[in-house]
């Protein structure tokens, strides 16, 4: 009896409703009571079952789809400096504002679409999904203008020519990826909510499998160079749309998607004021670490610099989109147990999350310490490039472990709706605080990109600090109260009460 128990899925729905399954005995009800040490330890374990059912395959799944990119870079570096060089400039400055952009605004519906599947109200899941295309689709042909004249944007913020012409021809082959962006991250964050991880994992690991083959033949067997592994590129990207499309079409979803709606032409400017909020967050941070390469450009042998600090930043990317499976994770489990009026369980569910990522983060610094002297070879044929990476690997290493625990704490804010707040934690904390820090020690003090690096790391621990500060004096009762009050605005009264949701 116990062997099948143990076998039961962790996720299943009831009336379509996301049920959370009482795994062990005594789970039960909607407040969590921990008394000593031994109690945590089983709460610990419950909690951790859950969150690494959606965070396993939410980190495999960030993962692949950052490794595209990563892959074209890498290859990138074997072709000579300046062609990494101009592929990392305009993925980190133009492919990097773009993407902090579109996924900013993509979401707003993981905390719309999370609370409402916690409090029962299905069926506009789909619609929310549709109001977010038409949104990111105008948003893709405005910046698509910044893809066609990135030679003279990146010339007016004082790239080098040849870096900036390389670049520029680079990011108009890029401008199709621009538009898979678009319809990508609301489909991202309408199967999240519903938990709905696995088939965008097998989807991410078989493009993955696919671009790496197709990205070494093009541009290393036939010899057909950079331009080659961009087109490469671009349809791994519009693959991943297309098989998640029919994934959805296929009736996968059941009332979550019920078909194109005109109710998605309505009340636009509300999503697009609360899509403007979560654009505004998620881009402030993604732009951070877009600075870190972009200063880079202005020091003295500045491809061997570039070179070196996005080799860095894409092993940090990498580290990142981990930490973004827990950001996933976390803001699921938030706004469901805020939709469904468990405020206690959302409470422990950031605790949680917060102790698993910071170890988590620990493991992967140590491992990269471990292997400082040969992993940079990997990413580029220069000495002088895999020099300065060895010297920048402790900094990365620290970095790292505080950029593991940020974005769990930032899917705590895009679950329970406070986007607008911790963008103005964003712009204290990073722009006015780390830049200008950075820029002090990297050019008055003369500590080039170790100065730049070291301020920069230091806005984003006070950013931590403060985000930590605030959820510890977060009113649960209070953010799901407003939770059921944000389900009352976009979708009227949820059909399922939040005490048939089990958690």
């Amino acid at each position: 009896m116990e062997a099948n128990k143990q076998q039961e899925p962790l996720l299943y729905h009831r009336n379509d409703v996301v049920v959370v399954d009482e795994i062990e005995e005594g789970d039960k009800g909607n407040d969590i009571d921990i008394r000593g040490r031994g109690q945590f330890v089983v709460e610990f374990s419950r909690e951790s079952k859950k969150l690494w059912y959606l965070a396993g395959p939410a980190i495999f799944t960030t993962v692949c789809q950052y490794a595209l990119g990563a892959t074209t870079q890498t290859f990138a570096g074997h072709f000579g400096t300046l062609h990494l060089a101009a592929f990392s400039i305009m993925n980190s400055v133009i492919g990097g504002l773009s993407f902090g952009i579109m996924l900013g605004m993509g979401s707003a519906l993981e905390t719309l679409c999370g609370q409402a599947y916690g409090g029962g109200h299905i069926e506009m899941l789909g619609v929310y999904m549709q109001r977010s295309w038409i949104i990111l689709l105008l948003t893709a042909f405005l910046l698509m203008f910044l893809y066609i004249f990135a030679f003279p944007f990146l010339l007016l913020i004082g790239q080098t020519e040849d870096i900036s012409r390389a670049s520029g021809k680079f990011a108009l082959w890029m401008i199709p990826q621009l538009y898979a962006y678009a319809f990508n991250f609301p489909i991202a964050k309408f199967l999240q909510s519903q938990s709905k991880i696995m088939a965008m994992a097998w989807i991410s690991a078989a493009t993955l499998v696919l671009h790496v083959l197709f990205s070494w033949l093009v541009m290393f067997r036939l010899g057909w160079g950079m331009t080659a592994g961009l087109v490469v590129l671009n349809v791994s990207w519009w693959f991943i749309v297309v098989a998640q499309l029919v994934y959805i079409l296929s009736g996968a979803c059941g009332k979550a998607w019920s078909g194109f709606s005109w109710k998605a032409f309505q009340n636009l400017w509300s999503f697009v004021r609360l899509s403007l909020e979560s654009a505004l967050m998620m881009c402030l941070e993604t732009w951070y670490f877009m600075a870190l390469v972009l200063l880079s450009g202005y020091m003295k042998n500045a491809e061997v610099a570039v070179d070196a600090m996005s080799i860095c930043t894409n092993i940090l990317g990498l580290t990142i989109m981990v930490a973004l499976g827990f950001n996933a994770a976390i803001s699921v489990r938030v706004s469901n147990e805020l939709g469904a009026d468990n405020p206690e369980k959302a409470k422990f569910s950031v605790v949680v999350m917060v102790i698993s990522s910071f170890l988590i983060g620990i493991i992967f610094a140590s491992f990269l310490l471990l292997f400082k002297n040969h992993y940079p070879s990997f990413f580029s044929d220069n000495s002088a490039v895999q020099q300065l990476v060895y010297q920048l690997t402790p900094l990365l290493a620290f970095c790292i472990v505080i950029n593991n625990v940020q974005p769990a704490l930032s899917g705590v804010a895009i679950g329970a709706g406070w986007q607008a707040l911790v963008a103005y934690v964003n712009i204290a904390c990073y722009y006015l605080f780390g830049i200008p820090l950075g820029l002090i020690l990297g050019h008055a003090l003369n500590m080039s990109v170790k100065g730049i690096w070291y301020g920069m790391v230091a806005g984003t621990i006070v950013q931590t600090l403060i985000l930590f500060m605030i959820v510890c004096k977060t009113n649960w009762n209070k953010e799901a109260s407003a939770a059921a009050e944000r389900i009352k605005e976009w979708g009227g009264e949820p059909h399922t009460k939040p005490n048939d949701i089990e958690k």
